[in-house]
């Protein structure tokens, strides 16, 4: 018999993930923008994301769409408690994508529309950090519900990982701009990623090192026998890749960067999801207890099975054409 609660889990976990590998190189280039030194190498930075940037954020329509649908309990509990940082996200992401598109149209403003970009990109990142935070310290239930307060969200915890997840976006993105630009552009992104590498590397460790003492549980999880035998690959793969990431900035590998520093945000993703599996709600609710019933994740399950990989090959077709250097005054947005 398949498990389909943990199958369903592990789907909208890989979503979120991709939607991080993805859209986060997105938002980091808008993070980067005021840094650029002319309206040309932030018309080329556009330019490198112009043809896929809204299909990025298809994977975050998964994650929310497919926690209402697979797990209707958490999304029950996990919404009302986490409204505000959602509705800004989502605000802030509309708020970015109309500044996308005017920027090019509305020349005038053009430089609103710069501001506009930015504010979103940053305001949609940091909320997203925010919600992870939250996730992660956990989430007052009392029995079926929410029963925390409406500012529950904010804490020192939650502003650390929006800042870190800031940091982390800045460096997908300026490991997107070595692997798509050259020249003058190329060397400024190299100047960035170097910056937003150290911040990277330095809230990472503040956030491991944070996470354990949230919760005795989480506490237990890493450091009691046996589990700190089969998780202690995970800080020190986490610590090799950061320095494959160092390799690649200091050697000027292109190609390296971009796929390292996902490879780091996909260990960081592991070690905060470590402290709550099995739950889906952490400490209150399993993924077992708040899935739908099995008819109704079957037959998901199938249309997933169609879907998916159809959209995975679409992307990554999309991806293959436009693959390559993207240089000043080639093929504009519009």
């Amino acid at each position: 018999m398949l498990d389909l609660p943990v199958i369903w889990a592990g789907l909208l976990a890989l979503g979120i993930f991709i939607y991080v590998a993805l859209d986060g190189f997105d938002l980091g280039i808008g993070l980067l923008f005021p840094f650029l030194a002319t309206d040309q190498d932030r018309d080329t930075a556009m330019n490198t994301v112009a043809p896929v940037w809204d299909g990025n954020e298809t994977w975050l329509i998964l994650g929310g769409g497919g926690l209402f649908a697979a797990f209707p309990l958490a999304y029950a509990v996990v919404m009302p408690a986490l409204y505000a940082p959602f509705i800004v996200m989502l605000l802030a992401l509309v708020f970015r994508g109309v500044a996308f598109e005017y920027r090019w149209r509305d020349k005038a403003h053009e430089r609103i529309w710069d501001a506009s970009f930015v504010f979103g990109s940053v305001v949609a990142t940091f909320m997203q950090g925010v919600v992870l935070g939250a996730f992660v310290q956990g989430i007052e239930v009392e029995g079926r519900a929410y029963a925390g307060g409406w500012w529950d969200w904010l804490t020192p915890f939650t502003l650390t990982v929006g800042v870190a997840l800031c940091a982390g976006y800045a460096l997908l993105g300026a490991g997107w701009l070595v692997l798509k630009t050259d020249g003058a552009l190329r060397q400024q992104a190299y100047r960035l990623v170097k910056r937003a590498a150290m911040g990277t590397f330095f809230f990472v460790g503040v956030v491991s090192l944070w996470t354990p003492f949230l919760s005795p549980d989480i506490f237990a999880r890493w450091f009691t026998l046996p589990h700190f035998y089969w998780l202690a690959p995970v800080p020190l793969l986490t610590i090799g890749i950061a320095g494959l990431v160092a390799w690649g900035i200091q050697r000027q590998r292109d190609a390296v960067i971009y796929p390292a520093t996902l490879g780091l945000l996909g260990l960081c993703f592991i070690g905060l999801g470590v402290g709550f599996t099995p739950y889906i709600v952490p400490r209150a609710i399993t993924v077992h207890e708040a899935a739908a019933p099995d008819s109704s994740l079957l037959f998901m399950l199938l249309g997933a099975v169609i879907m998916l990989p159809l959209i995975l090959g679409y992307t990554a077709y999309s991806y293959w054409i436009f693959r390559g250097k993207v240089r000043h005054g080639d093929g504009g947005y519009h």
